[in-house]
Formats: structure tokens, C-alpha cells, sequence
């Protein structure tokens, strides 16, 4: 809420009727006038936008190593919403008092850079988005054998989609191709090459081998938000032979696009930059510890504790075999926080909202503010039109609208963008082809890491392993049953090397065999009595292994 009155009022600070108010409000100690090296109009958004971004910057300071809701710190970031308000007026209102020259090297080079890395982090979210949106239509779908609701959602947004597309294309062709307009010409001409590039290559055979839930849902978001920034962009072309918007019989028309032009603006920055603060965890990582993978060295620290006194809390065996999982890779070593934590659960009051936060945060809150010290810097660039600061011109009295973006730099701006958009994902379609060795669809963006480990973790069956050496049948379960959690009998590991050695191979094989995650990993250390829940068990072929 504080960014869209953050940017609202930046947008209002290039009218004539807020640049009166300030000097009345004032008693015209502030003179918004070009004599004396005090031209505001322009400078004034950059004020406010920089009093944003400081405001998050200091709460992003104030909020660096927070990891749970333990900390008193983390009642900065979900309350104290009277102060902080408190604290952005007073930002906005001291940054009308200092000097110009500040404001110009700040926009003309630190809120360019940090606008510029955000439009890339912004552009890397929509592609993701793409992913997200057809891959939960398609899981909802499946899990909805009685219904065509989610069947009908995606091939209706898909149609949306693609009909959008070429509505807009009609629409550039028909007012902004004319005659003498080769440029104009050529961005839509290439816009819809590309378009139909990206059409065919997610419905491609090899590609579908590769990457199975790729399809016309994706691409077909991407190609409407592409066509919609080529028509933004030659929107801001300065020709009014090839721009309609521009000529004198389309006020009303310029009145309509740079009302709704701004609430679709801010709205969309405001959703974009919430999004990519809030999946921060899965960005940066959200423990310091970092991922957990298996170590090449096996004499590195992997010694399995064994049971042989009464165990307390951290010597049961459930935790003894989660800690033994997270040392081989298995699953994540916040599971071990969650078990340590799992007697306080039981202290919560009946009634009682239930923190979700106590063993660790959703989202990195210091990357969150990051995210939106980025985003501050995009809207005063978004609202000078990209230009550099100058001292010169006094704000226009005539009534003319404000424009958000509309500048040779803007087009361009927005051009560059759909094509780097169509580069990402068409990356994320051919990456898995090029390299299917990786997943790539989690290097681009590690947005649903997480969430697919608790989704998929329990859909899979689970089986104990006796044996030192790992069998053919194993390797098959493993290949082409989905093996998913295998159990290590304490009796036939005798070494801490011996099981490391185990977990590596097994692993090595899942991996090969394209498992989306690493397999669940545990050691038997009660002697056996793991068996009790299993039976009756299914003998395999080699001796020794047991379902």
C-alpha cells in the first residue's frame, strides 16, 4: 500500500496543480521554479521515489539475519505500521530539502542501474509465471478426474491469450504501420516472428520429450505480454505521423490511455516487485547454510551416530535418521529444525492463530526490501521518461496530460524487453534439450523448489535395503518404479564410510534416472524393528533386498 501511494504521489508531483500546492503548502519556502538552480517538476518524483527507497533501505538494514519470528526483529517487518508510515512521511519531507545535485547524479546513474536490474528480475518472473500457471492448471486438472473445471481454465486462458495477441497485432498494423513508418514496421513485423518461433517450439517432439508440460499456455503468455510492450513501446514513438496518440484530434484518447496507462503501471509494478520479494527464499536461499548436496570427499564428517544409551531428544532414533538423511542429501536440513521445534508445537493455545514463521521466515525479509529499493528506482525512471536530469524548462502550465514512459528511451526500453523475454524463454525450452543432464527449469529460477519436495515427498513407497552392495533390482526400483525413500538395516552397515558409500550410489542412480528430487535416505536404529510395519514384505530376485 505504501508503494502505490509512494508512486501515485510521485506521478501527481509532474502535474501543475501539485507543484502549486507544494509552494502554498510551504508559504513558498519552496519555489518550484528553474531560477537559481531550483527546477523541481522532474526532480521532485525522483525526491519521493528516493525517500521510498531509503525507507526500505533501512528496513532491509534493521532487518539482515532474521530467520524465524523468534527474533524481535521480525516484528519490525510484520507490524509497527503506525511508525513506519510515520517514517516514510518524514522521508518524503526531507528530501525536499536537499540539494538538486544530488538528485541528479542519483537518477541519472543509481536509479537507472537498480531500474534496470529490476525490469531483468521482472522479465525472469513472467517466464516463470508462465511455467507456474499452465503446470498448477495441468496438476489441478489431474487431480480433478470429475471435473472439466481447471481442464476448461486452461484452454480458455490459452485461446485469451493467443486471441489478445493477435487483436493487438491487427491493432498495431492498422495505426501504427503507415506509410514512412519502417520502424514501427519492423518491431511489429519481428514481434510476431517470434511469436510464432515460440508457438512452435513448445509443441515441438523434441522438446515435448524433454519437457513434458510444456505447451501453447506458456507461450501464449508470453506472447501477449510481448505484443502488449511492442504496442507500448511504439505507443511512445515520437513521429505523430506513425504514433495516433500523439497527434491534436486524440485528446480523448490520450486522456483515456494515461489514466488507465497508470493504474495498470503501478498496479503491475506493485504485484510484480510483492511477488519477487515474497519467493526471496527460494532466490537467495533461505538459511545461510545454503542448499544441501552431497560432498564428493567421503571422509569429510560423515559419521552416523548409533543408539546405545537412553536417547534424549536429539539422540532418538527419528532424529538419528533425519540427521543421516540431511548428511547425505536427501532432504532438506530444515527438517532437522522442524523435529527440534516439534515439541513446541504442542505449547500453542488452543484458539490461538498459529505462527507460521516460527521455524523459519516464508521469505528472505532483508531481499524483500532489496526487491523494493529496485522497484522505487524503476517508477522514477518510468516516470522521467528515462531521461537524464536537467536543469532546464520550467513545469508546463497548459494542461497537457502526464505521461507515464513516453520518450525515444522508453520505446527502446520496452523493446529490448520483449525481446530479452523472448530469449528467456525460449532458453527454458531448449536449455533441457541442449543440457538434460541439469535442471534447468530450477536454475532459471528456483522459485518452487521447496514446495515441489513437500508436494512430492510421500507419493513414492518406501523400502529396506540389507546388503552392502547395491543390486540390479534396485537399480530398477529405483529407475522404473519411483523408488523414493529407502531404509539402510543398521546389522549390515558397519562403517560410517560403508554407509556413505551406499547413499552416494544410491543417489547417483536416482539422479541418472531423472527423479525431480534426491531420495529420501534413512538408517535403521532400532535393530530391525523398522520391519515390524513393513510386513508382509515381497521378496525380490537377489537375495537379501526386500519390499
Amino acid at each position: 500500500m505504501i508503494f502505490l501511494l509512494n508512486s501515485m504521489l510521485a506521478w501527481l508531483m509532474k502535474t501543475p496543480f501539485m507543484i502549486h500546492q507544494i509552494e502554498k503548502w510551504s508559504y513558498d519556502y519552496i519555489k518550484m521554479d528553474c531560477e537559481g538552480d531550483k527546477c523541481y517538476g522532474v526532480l521532485a518524483v525522483h525526491r519521493i521515489c528516493f525517500a521510498l527507497s531509503l525507507f526500505h533501505a533501512l528496513l532491509s538494514l534493521a532487518l539482515i539475519g532474521v530467520k524465524d519470528t523468534k527474533d524481535k526483529r521480525a516484528a519490525i517487518q510484520n507490524g509497527f505500521w503506525g511508525p513506519k508510515v510515520l517514517l516514510w512521511i518524514i522521508l518524503v519531507g526531507v528530501t525536499f530539502f536537499i540539494p538538486n545535485g544530488f538528485f541528479m547524479v542519483w537518477g541519472n546513474y543509481i536509479s537507472m542501474i537498480g531500474a534496470t536490474l529490476f525490469i531483468l528480475l521482472g522479465l525472469v518472473l513472467l517466464v516463470d509465471f508462465a511455467h507456474s500457471w499452465s503446470e498448477m492448471c495441468l496438476e489441478n486438472w489431474e487431480n480433478s478426474p470429475n471435473s472439466n473445471l481447471w481442464q476448461w481454465v486452461l484452454i480458455g486462458s490459452t485461446a485469451g491469450m493467443y486471441f489478445a495477441t493477435i487483436a493487438l497485432t491487427g491493432v498495431l498494423y492498422g495505426f501504427f504501420a503507415g506509410s514512412g513508418c519502417t520502424l514501427n514496421r519492423f518491431f511489429i513485423s519481428f514481434n510476431l516472428a517470434l511469436c510464432i518461433l515460440i508457438t512452435v517450439m513448445c509443441i515441438h517432439p523434441v522438446v515435448q520429450e524433454h519437457n513434458p508440460r510444456s505447451g501453447l499456455a506458456q507461450s501464449g503468455m508470453v506472447a501477449a505480454y510481448c505484443t502488449y510492450l511492442v504496442m507500448s513501446a511504439v505507443g511512445n514513438h515520437s513521429h505523430q505521423t506513425c504514433n495516433p496518440l500523439r497527434s491534436g484530434t486524440a485528446s480523448g484518447t490520450r486522456t483515456t490511455t494515461v489514466v488507465l496507462g497508470a493504474a495498470f503501471t503501478f498496479l503491475a509494478i506493485a504485484y510484480s516487485t510483492t511477488r519477487a520479494a515474497t519467493q526471496s527464499r527460494a532466490l537467495v536461499g533461505k538459511r545461510k547454510n545454503g542448499p544441501v548436496s552431497l560432498p564428493i570427499d567421503p571422509e569429510e564428517g560423515h559419521e552416523v551416530s548409533y543408539v546405545n544409551i537412553q536417547p534424549g531428544r536429539t539422540e532418538t532414533p527419528r532424529y538419528q535418521a533425519l540427521k543421516a538423511a540431511v548428511e547425505a542429501g536427501a532432504i532438506p536440513a530444515s527438517a532437522l529444525d522442524e523435529e527440534e521445534d516439534e515439541e513446541d508445537e504442542d505449547l500453542v493455545v488452543e484458539g490461538e492463530a498459529r505462527d507460521d514463521e516460527r521455524t523459519g521466515t516464508r521469505y528472505n525479509y532483508t531481499w524483500f526490501h532489496i526487491i523494493f529499493v529496485m522497484a522505487a528506482m524503476y517508477v522514477a525512471m518510468l516516470l522521467t521518461d528515462w531521461n537524464v536530469v536537467k536543469m532546464t524548462g520550467a513545469p508546463r502550465d497548459d494542461g497537457e496530460d502526464v505521461y507515464i514512459g513516453r520518450s525515444e528511451i522508453a520505446m527502446w526500453m520496452r523493446i529490448v524487453s520483449s525481446w530479452v523475454c523472448m530469449l528467456l524463454y525460449t532458453w527454458s525450452l531448449l536449455a533441457p534439450v541442449i543440457m538434460p543432464d541439469r535442471s534447468h527449469r530450477q536454475l532459471l529460477i528456483m522459485v518452487e523448489l521447496t514446495e515441489a519436495l513437500k508436494r512430492e515427498i510421500g507419493q513414492h513407497f518406501v523400502f529396506g535395503f540389507h546388503g552392502h552392495e547395491v543390486t540390479s533390482d534396485i537399480e530398477t526400483l529405483i529407475e522404473d518404479y519411483h523408488l523414493g525413500h529407502v531404509i539402510l538395516m543398521r546389522r549390515n552397515v558397519q562403517t560410517a564410510e560403508q554407509t556413505h558409500g551406499l547413499m552416494q550410489k544410491l543417489q547417483q542412480i536416482a539422479k541418472y534416472a531423472g527423479h525431480k528430487q534426491p531420495l529420501m535416505v534413512g538408517i535403521d536404529q532400532e535393530n530391525g524393528l523398522v520391519s515390524a510395519f513393513s510386513h508382509p514384505t515381497t521378496t525380490l530376485g537377489a537375495a537379501g533386498t526386500q519390499l
